[in-house]
């Protein structure tokens, strides 16, 4: 297709059809010139593929695809191979389903364990979303079909979330909410993103020309097309103005008649809605659907389910090695919790997929090896206590030699479009986990949950497994993790608090029902709890196996560009492991308000009983950098820094000092430099002297300026007192010292530096 001609053979209603989305899922098709459409599906974690005739939230009526874990779960693999894995497979089905974009993954943050969309989200920290998230949107698109990230930005609340203003600093929306975004645009350059319904700063998303136009694609260089989430657009001829291209799911023939009016009245620019168009054709162009529909190995995808939640499922707790059970020394066990025949298994709204081969646990049970006695115990949609129920479950536990509860929450209580007011298990699970826990003390733990939970049983328990929401091969996986037949891998991609009122924001997420303030600005998460020394449930990065690792050999060279850390990781234990060394700077050289750490750098090994494997990891200049809003842009500090390597953001097992000098150009002498940051550089303290001090005391008349009074070395006693230290220069002024005398210095200061 040849872009420009055909942008000049459109009329003005086919521009406007061509940005308006058409019956919930397409593009418009112009067959005068021969456009196709586009189909798009839901898609973080399975094919959402509707029929064209059903309505947007029919939820229910789509064709039969694998449902693979929820992102909470494909990010505690910590694994970026994997997740091209991932998007592989997905973008092979889209493509055999004849679909163009698939609209995933999702990357915002998972500010506050209570969003209601943090199951199908990343992780709370931006690297490790955006490390994953672009590979899996690579994977996608290697396959010919295009993505559609989401929800750009700050979407980290759903009640009130089309009106709703994430209100923050611009060094927090830089340094955390936008980064991961920045990270997959510049590294997998996505088809599309996708605009949030939320407001930033009081403006919103879809109309938002500094996000859409001036960061995304001035300063980011993004190519690709703007969609918006369905229904978030207010006013399309501002969106367009702003930099959206397209309105999804539009609005049929009303939707193209007000851009017609817009561009006839003046509103809206004909060579604005140029550049949409223009991004429109390419997408169009570029992301065409296959010809014809294919085929895929539904059984051959449901085994890679298996493999992504076997690679993410995370070990919490297992106190004396009561995991695995293996199945010729288990004994008798007891297998309790409706969850068990009735799975949590994925996301409720959008994320919704029609399984291919569902497993459940209880199902998967004969293949385990294990032979146990179920009992459901609860009933998973009620919250109280069902004493006949729950009374069978503990007689059968006192006896057995290992008891495995599944616990977690109903469908109806995690989904998008609100968010929880509770970190807490129904109160029947709840009550029946601590009586279980005091009748036998080998029982477990299984969880099936979208984000955090408190655990007031925590300590009564003899081992926790998170599953999260494990996809269509629940049950294979979950025993693969209990057996041993599979080491467990996973790592914690968020912080579990030990309480909800332990967030830093538990005091006002979602009490203004059109702001959230975010007042913990830049610590948020592990960036919180590690500053502040919280003691928390489970540590971010966080993640049990079944043998253990040791961490020696540091080595750090750094220069003016980044650094490079290599270490070595030896599997001391009897079982082959894979470990996910975590590299966390602390930035001691900035002046600025700084987390005690942070992550900038990670990744998954394998290691054999025994083996020792190097690992080497890069930073950049970036990865020292914060974002400076005086100067509007990211600063790197010349000064100390502190490398840590762990396994945890709160289990380091190496660490050493980094002095780091960035060759950056010196910060300009002006009226508001203060006199300690004169004292502390030899080249300014000299000409400081020579310029103000010597001409003072050449005068011969003290005048009461403190800088005349001398020590018994002759040095100007003033440049050692904390107090006049703590003075800019025109407060110097104030004291007698002569406007000349420091504008002298000021001149020379910079005609030097």
């Amino acid at each position: 297709m040849d872009i420009e001609k055909t942008l000049a053979d459109l009329t003005l209603e086919e521009k406007a059809a061509l940005v308006s989305g058409k019956h919930n899922w397409y593009t418009a098709t112009i067959d005068r010139l021969d456009l196709p459409t586009l189909m798009m599906t839901d898609g973080p974690s399975g094919l959402r593929k509707q029929d064209p005739d059903a309505g947007a939230n029919d939820l229910n009526n789509s064709v039969q695809a694998i449902t693979y874990p929820a992102a909470a779960l494909s990010a505690s693999t910590w694994n970026q191979p994997l997740m091209h894995q991932l998007g592989e497979h997905l973008g092979a089905e889209a493509r055999a389903e004849q679909v163009s974009l698939l609209l995933g993954p999702g990357v915002n943050l998972k500010r506050s364990p209570l969003g209601g969309r943090n199951f199908e989200y990343l992780s709370e920290d931006p690297l490790v979303a955006g490390k994953l998230g672009s590979a899996y949107v690579q994977g996608v698109q290697s396959q010919h079909v295009g993505v559609s990230v989401k929800h750009f930005a700050a979407n980290n609340r759903e009640n009130q979330r089309f009106t709703a203003s994430s209100d923050m600093s611009q060094r927090t929306l830089r340094e955390l909410y936008l980064r991961t975004f920045e990270t997959i645009v510049k590294t997998a350059h996505p088809a599309t993103l996708m605009t949030s319904y939320n407001k930033i700063n009081g403006t919103l998303n879809s109309q938002n020309k500094r996000l859409l136009r001036e960061i995304l694609r001035d300063e980011w260089g993004f190519h690709g097309a703007v969609m918006s989430d369905w229904g978030a657009v207010a006013d399309h001829a501002a969106a367009l103005r702003a930099g959206l291209d397209l309105e999804m799911p539009g609005k049929g023939q009303a939707s193209i008649d007000e851009i017609i009016r817009a561009v006839e009245t003046g509103e809206l620019d004909e060579g604005t809605l140029d550049k949409a168009v223009r991004h429109m054709l390419h997408l169009l162009r570029d992301w065409e659907a296959a010809p014809q529909a294919g085929r895929y190995d539904h059984h051959a995808h449901h085994e890679f389910a298996r493999k992504m939640a076997d690679d993410g499922i995370v070990l919490l707790k297992n106190d004396d090695q009561e995991l695995p059970l293996k199945p010729a020394a288990a004994g008798k066990v007891v297998i309790i919790g409706e969850l068990a025949d009735k799975p949590r298994y994925q996301g409720a709204g959008s994320s919704h997929v029609n399984p291919s081969e569902l497993t459940t646990p209880l199902a998967a049970l004969k293949d385990s090896g294990l032979n146990a006695d179920y009992y459901p115990g609860y009933h998973l949609n009620e919250d109280e206590t069902n004493d006949d129920l729950a009374d069978q479950a503990l007689a059968a536990a006192q006896d057995a030699d290992h008891v495995i509860v599944f616990a977690g929450y109903p469908a109806s209580a995690e989904s998008e479009g609100f968010d929880k007011n509770s970190l807490m298990l129904p109160e029947n699970q709840t009550d029946l986990i601590g009586s279980l826990a005091k009748v036998n003390a080998h029982t477990t733990v299984v969880l099936q949950n979208g984000s955090a939970v408190e655990m007031p049983w925590i300590n009564t328990v003899a081992a926790v497994v998170e599953t999260y929401l494990a996809g269509e091969a629940v049950g294979e996986a979950t025993w693969d993790i209990i057996t041993g037949k599979v080491n467990p891998s996973g790592h914690l991609a968020e912080t579990f608090p030990l309480r909800l009122t332990d967030t830093p924001m538990a005091p006002t997420f979602g009490q203004d029902p059109h702001h959230e303030y975010y007042s913990e600005g830049i610590f948020m998460g592990y960036r919180y709890y590690d500053t502040h020394e919280m003691h928390v449930l489970f540590p971010f990065g966080h993640g049990l196996s079944y043998t253990t690792f040791e961490y020696t050999d540091l080595h750090v060279d750094g220069n003016a560009r980044g650094a490079t850390i290599s270490f070595n990781v030896t599997n001391t234990g009897d079982v082959a492991g894979q470990a996910v060394p975590q590299l966390y700077v602390a930035n001691h050289a900035s002046h600025a308000p700084m987390p005690t750490k942070e992550l900038r750098a990670f990744t998954k090994i394998a290691v054999a009983p025994g083996e020792t494997k190097p690992v080497t990891l890069h930073l950049s200049r970036r990865d020292f950098s914060w974002w400076c809003e005086r100067n509007h842009r990211w600063q790197a500090d010349t000064g100390d820094y502190e490398i840590m390597v762990g396994a945890s953001s709160r289990d380091m097992r190496l660490q050493t000092k980094l002095s780091m000098d960035f060759e950056n150009s010196p910060a300009p002498v002006t009226s508001e430099t203060y006199l300690t940051t004169i004292v502390q550089d030899p080249e300014l303290l000299a000409i400081f002297k020579q310029t103000v001090i010597q001409p003072l005391a050449n005068e011969g008349d003290g005048s009461g300026n403190p800088f005349v009074a001398t020590d018994e070395n002759g040095e100007a006693v003033a440049l050692k007192d904390r107090m006049f230290l703590n003075m800019p220069l025109r407060a110097v002024v104030a004291l007698g010292t002569s406007r000349q005398l420091i504008h002298h210095f000021i001149h020379e200061a910079n005609q030097n530096r």
